[in-house]
């Protein structure tokens, strides 16, 4: 009977080392966004967190002009757009023989997409480089465009494969048996179903495209086809001087579409999948 007396008031120490430990963590993360929003407000910001005497909008007046901010968002929602179209539409079309189909080379196959995740990027720049500059895609948003959808896809096939496993194959029998071809089961029936896999790896595509720098660094040379990923750096100058007011407010406005796009799809295709009813009797 003194046994759970004892467990008890251990198990509190534990919760609360834990809750303890779990603040700390969330104020050391939550310290970089303060000094954010208060140095973007402040004409005087440095990098110590200070609250400005005279806050005002000038860092984003000054910021929010067509040369540093509107063709460069313009340039990034273009290409990280495309790209995650382009990504989710191939990935649907690969990973449907993944998970509806037994094929032969299924495993390795599998095996080969997972090993081509962890491959990175900037290895096979150089070669690439080369084959732009031969197939005259050099300084072109399609050419970038395609390349970041090839680079997404691996990760982007494995993640739709899972989501479409999860979608019951008695209902696309039972659209087969009415004559619908697989390629019609997949629009009318497995990616309806399936919306908040493609806005998991819509989303997923569109934060890794936007906040890229390497790939248009090196693919665009235009100034004004840069995206706001590499355009942001233009407010680290010579010798170590930064605006970091300027760089502050620049950053919130960096944010916005990615966080806008995630309220959004989470407003309309958020939730769990709910297909236990569907196949009933």
């Amino acid at each position: 009977m003194k046994a759970p007396s004892v467990a008890m008031p251990r198990k509190s120490v534990s919760a609360a080392l834990a809750y303890a430990v779990l603040t700390l963590i969330g104020i050391l993360f939550l310290v970089p966004f303060v000094w954010l929003f208060l140095a973007s407000v402040n004409p005087s910001a440095s990098l110590a967190v200070t609250v400005p005497k005279s806050p005002s909008l000038a860092n984003f007046k000054s910021v929010f002009t067509s040369d540093t901010t509107l063709t460069p968002f313009a340039n990034g929602l273009l290409i990280s757009g495309g790209t995650g179209i382009l990504t989710m539409v191939s990935a649907a079309l690969a990973a449907y023989p993944l998970s509806r189909y037994n094929l032969r080379f299924k495993r390795p196959f599998m095996y080969t997409i997972l090993f081509a995740t962890g491959l990175p990027v900037t290895a096979i720049l150089v070669p690439v480089y080369a084959l732009f500059v031969q197939l005259n895609l050099l300084d072109s948003f399609f050419g970038t465009i395609m390349f970041m959808t090839a680079t997404s896809l691996p990760f982007a096939i494995w993640l739709m494969k899972n989501f479409m496993d999860s979608v019951p194959l008695e209902l696309e029998e039972a659209a087969w048996v009415d004559g619908a071809s697989a390629l019609k089961s997949l629009r009318t029936i497995v990616l309806p179903l399936m919306l908040p896999g493609l806005g998991v790896v819509g989303i997923f595509t569109f934060i890794l495209a936007w906040g890229n720098f390497f790939v248009p660094f090196i693919l665009l040379l235009s100034p004004n086809k840069q995206p706001a990923a590499v355009s942001i750096y233009q407010f680290f100058g010579q010798y170590g001087s930064v605006a970091y007011g300027q760089l502050a407010a620049y950053s919130i406005l960096y944010s916005a579409p990615v966080v806008a796009l995630y309220v959004f799809i989470s407003r309309f295709l958020g939730g769990a999948f709910n297909l236990a009813g569907a196949v009933k009797g």
